[in-house]
């Protein structure tokens, strides 16, 4: 594989974990939104990944991550009796969103390890290869 190509790969995931940072934060700042029906309620959002195949030369191919679109869950959302509240349907309910909080901080955690791990592989990289220009020298 061309050493180059690593760049490729590490710089596609760290534009794919980036997006899902932004879709956990979106989340986590939609998380107590309360609507007044189940289909206006926020719904959590997830990234959706897909590996892509350079397929210009077949000896030297590199994966590249890819973000093949961003989907709602299907998780219900949840419905709270609160009679008193100004966005509280006819029979007295509010929806909420079905955002689970300690679920998104443990993926938060887990896409910013990922993150810093293919910063660490872009900096090896980097390094690498300004010793290899070093021992021309």
């Amino acid at each position: 594989m061309n050493i180059f190509k690593v760049f490729d790969v590490a710089g596609s995931a760290l534009s794919a974990q980036s997006v899902r940072l932004n879709t956990i934060a979106s989340n986590l700042a939609n998380a107590d939104v309360v609507s007044n029906s189940p289909d206006q309620a926020y719904k959590a959002r997830q990234p959706v990944f897909a590996a892509v195949l350079d397929h210009a030369n077949q000896d030297q191919a590199a994966a590249r991550v890819k973000v093949a679109g961003i989907v709602e869950s299907q998780a219900p959302v949840r419905k709270e009796y609160v009679p008193q509240h100004p966005l509280a349907d006819a029979e007295g309910y509010i929806y909420t969103s079905n955002v689970n909080v300690v679920e998104e901080m443990a993926n938060m955690i887990s896409a910013s390890r990922s993150y810093q791990s293919n910063v660490e592989v872009l900096n090896t990289s980097k390094q690498l290869l300004l010793n290899t220009l070093r021992i021309g020298q």
